[in-house]
Parts: C-alpha cells; structure tokens; sequence
C-alpha cells in the first residue's frame, strides 16, 4: 500500500513567496509533493522555485505549444529537478514525444511528465462551447490514450474518470488528480469533483489539494487531516 504521504500533493497557489514557504513548512510532513503553478513561476521564476523546500516539487506549467518550443520550455526547467512537469494532451502526439525526449535528458533524475486531458473546470457544455462534441469522460479517454502511446508517463484527469482510465489504460499508468475536495467543502471552479478517500479508492495515485488547505486557519492540521483521510 501506498503511504499517505506519497498520495497527497498540496497546490501552492500564490504569487506571494513568503507565502507559498510558509505554506510549505506547514503541511510538508504530511504532502509527498507540493505543486508550484503558473501563477508562481511567472511571477517568481528559478529563484522563486528554489526558496521552496520541504517535499519534492511538482511544477505544474501545462506546457502547450509546437513541439520543438515544448522541448525547449522542457530542457529549461530540467536544472531545478521538478519531479513532475504537466504538458497538455492536446498538443497532440509529436508535442508530447517531444517533451519525454527532451525530459530523458536527464536521466534518473528526469521529471514524469504528466499529460492534462480535460481540465476539471470544464463540463459537457464548455466543451461543446470550444467545439468538442464528446463528453468530457469521452474527451479525456481519447487525450488519455493518446498520451500514453506518445510516451507520457502519467495523466491528470478528474477523479470521475479514474475508474475509466484504469480499466483502459491498465495499471501502470501514473493518475494524478485535481478537483478533490473534503466532504462539505466548497467545489470553486472545480466543476468535476470527489473526496480524497473516494478518489483513492478509484485509483489515483495522487491526489492534489489547495485551497481546503491553504485556506484553512491551520494549513497543516487540514493537510495531516486529509493524509489521514487516506489510509485504508
């Protein structure tokens, strides 16, 4: 079994480093990995990641372009050793083998490189608004499979399409899973969600928190709370 504090990935988001350090020193013992995002790393760039410390860092970038500047944007945040980097499925086949080529770079040390499939802010309906005819369960299957034949080491997907993509993909594919909340928690933006214990029990590997965390009066006490949510 898989210790709770390999499962938990808690999302800084923030522009503000002092902040997103004082976040990190409180719930590290409990998160195997903390997620630095856009927001973070264009405000604060390599010096930002590096004042960072407690868990191995998860850079979440969603790289999204040709492949030749994916593999650059790739090779250029490989000094920092993220150990895992997002890149959007739908750049396609030749994008996503592009960044695993220019990830293996760094040999052992390489980041995985995690594919987004449909993010979980998105319905049927605002998928169908940007001329996606499949359902969002449809969408990430097609995005998912794709992204595993091209060479991706993992998929972030929302937690109702974890069952799915196991039962597709097979068990060695690495799920990351955004769009959890806490049982009474308010969903935001998220329109695709799921408790951490359910989300677990349909097999992720990891689940991300951020704001149940961070924006709770004691950031640790939730994190450790949510760790212990997890272990069955």
């Amino acid at each position: 079994m898989m210790s709770p504090d390999r499962r938990l990935i808690v999302a800084l988001d923030t522009v503000d480093v002092d902040r997103a350090r004082s976040w990190a020193n409180a719930v590290a013992p409990h998160a195997g990995l903390l997620k630095l995002g856009l927001e973070f790393f264009l405000a604060n760039g390599a010096a930002g990641f590096q004042g960072i410390a407690g868990a191995p860092i998860f850079l979440d970038l969603k790289l999204h372009d040709i492949p030749n500047t994916v593999a650059s944007g790739v090779r250029a945040v490989l000094p920092l050793q993220p150990r895992m980097l997002t890149i959007h499925a739908a750049g396609g086949s030749a994008m996503i083998q592009a960044a695993h080529q220019a990830a293996a770079a760094a040999g052992a040390d390489r980041p995985m490189i995690l594919a987004v499939t449909v993010l979980t802010s998105l319905d049927a309906a605002l998928l169908n608004a940007v001329g996606v005819a499949a359902t969002p369960a449809e969408q990430v299957l097609r995005l998912g499979r794709l992204a595993v034949e091209a060479g991706a080491d993992g998929l972030v997907c929302s937690p109702l399409e974890v069952t799915m993509l196991r039962q597709a993909l097979g068990p060695a594919v690495k799920l990351v899973v955004p769009g959890i909340r806490p049982a009474g928690a308010a969903t935001g933006d998220q329109a695709r969600t799921m408790t951490p214990t359910e989300a677990i029990s349909a097999g992720a590997d990891w689940i991300v928190v951020g704001r149940p965390i961070t924006g709770a009066e004691d950031p640790g006490a939730a994190a450790a709370a949510i760790a212990a949510s997890i272990v069955f």
